[in-house]
């Protein structure tokens, strides 16, 4: 019976030193991105591998020069990055042609990939000029997270779309999310007589944010998904909830538009850099009261996916990293 205590006693103080370990990592971190919202703050440059001359960086402070952006993260795409920008290059001046209000950009965020995803890349720069296609170098792997990040704090558009290198998303479903954004800012901004409804108001100053969803399919993929991942999936989604509330079903989708004022206001303060910088951006939103909009979007599985089992561990201390930071207000957020 005493080495029976003795075990316990000893697992039990095991118990409290991890939990005190964890905890301090916590705080440890948090701490450092406090101070640190900001995070790759090296300039972004683009340069015209036409001419090799540097050309002027804009910011999402900076008024809107074109009507969309188009940000597409890339790390280690070489082979599934050309065939998804020469559909979305093709949508892109097919609408401009017929429309000649129709102004664009596509940002590239090459996140530090070590194989051939930066000449791809700047093969479609010389193909359709840096007005038109840019690339932003990160030099090493931040995340996904920081990748967009980067790509939204220095587009032009008025409207500004993330979407993921692979092409899960048809590009053309854009138009879903845009649509849905100009009717919200109708309804809500352009009625009755107040000052909301002055017509100089431009769509890039209401502060509105667009979710892609795959929620429709989640009926299909939990009879085709094997059991544990399902479990995993469903674990995921509480956690979710629990972090940062109910309101998005589909918090990962990787199909998301934002008009240029809520970007300005969630990019400049989003500090994840991984995977679960979406559960934030929902955060965000629902601390400056920015209006988001669900949309089921048309969505098929890619091979290559960098999502695995071993994900879930980062994405879980991501989540309690911003739950510590915001509920604390170690974190502070920026207007």
């Amino acid at each position: 019976m005493g080495f029976l205590w003795t075990l316990l006693e000893l697992l039990f103080a095991f118990i409290i030193i991890a939990l005190f370990a964890l905890l301090s990592a916590i705080f440890i971190e948090a701490s450092r991105r406090s101070h640190n919202h900001t995070h790759v703050e090296a300039p972004a440059i683009f340069e015209d591998p036409n001419s090799l001359k540097q050309v002027p960086c804009p910011h999402v402070s900076d008024p809107a020069e074109k009507y969309i952006s188009l940000i597409i993260p890339a790390f280690n795409e070489e082979h599934r990055l050309p065939g998804a920008l020469e559909e979305t290059m093709n949508y892109l001046e097919q609408r401009a042609a017929k429309d000649k209000s129709f102004s664009y950009e596509v940002v590239i965020v090459d996140d530090g990939s070590s194989d051939g995803t930066k000449k791809a890349a700047f093969n479609f720069v010389r193909k359709y000029t840096v007005d038109n296609v840019r690339v932003i170098l990160l030099g090493r792997n931040h995340g996904k997270g920081e990748a967009i990040r980067k790509g939204m704090l220095h587009s032009r558009g008025e409207l500004l779309l993330m979407l993921d290198a692979d092409g899960a998303t048809k590009v053309n479903d854009l138009e879903k999310l845009e649509n849905e954004i100009h009717a919200f800012a109708r309804k809500e901004y352009h009625s009755g007589d107040s000052a909301a409804s002055d017509s100089s108001i431009k769509i890039s100053d209401i502060p509105i944010a667009a979710f892609g969803s795959r929620a429709h399919l989640e009926e299909k993929a939990l009879a085709t998904r094997k059991w544990y991942r399902n479990f995993l999936m469903k674990g995921f989604h509480l956690v979710v909830v629990l972090t940062a509330g109910p309101g998005i079903r589909d918090t990962q989708c990787g199909f998301k538009m934002f008009t240029r004022a809520a970007a300005r206001k969630l990019f400049t303060n989003i500090r994840l850099k991984r995977w679960c910088f979406d559960v934030e951006l929902v955060f965000l939103c629902k601390w400056f009261g920015i209006p988001m909009i669900e949309i089921s979007v048309n969505w098929s599985e890619i091979p290559g996916s960098k999502v695995n089992p071993l994900s879930i561990p980062n994405m879980l201390w991501e989540l309690a990293l911003m739950s510590f930071g915001y509920r604390t207000r170690m974190w502070k957020i920026f207007n």
